[in-house]
């Protein structure tokens, strides 16, 4: 999927990399339902991985923090 090639392509550390998919993995758990159909699918999963990457670039703390604050910018554009 192309949200996870692009947090793959991140230029983070491999530790980094682990929590940025984690926080993915459990975001999208708790929003997927709110995107239903193919289109509406990947541009919410492409939306939260490019949350997650600008949070990681401002060097938010740990999976919870990474996850909790994703799901609130997600909110704030829909």
């Amino acid at each position: 999927m192309k949200a996870r090639q692009l947090l793959e392509g991140a230029a983070y550390s491999p530790e980094t990399l682990a929590m940025l998919f984690a926080a993915f993995d459990q975001a999208w758990i708790e929003i997927e339902s709110d995107f239903l159909g193919e289109a509406p699918r990947e541009n919410g999963r492409l939306t939260l991985a490019s949350i997650l990457l600008m949070l990681a670039r401002d060097h938010v703390g740990d999976v919870d923090e990474l996850k909790s604050t994703a799901l609130k910018l997600m909110a704030r554009s829909r």
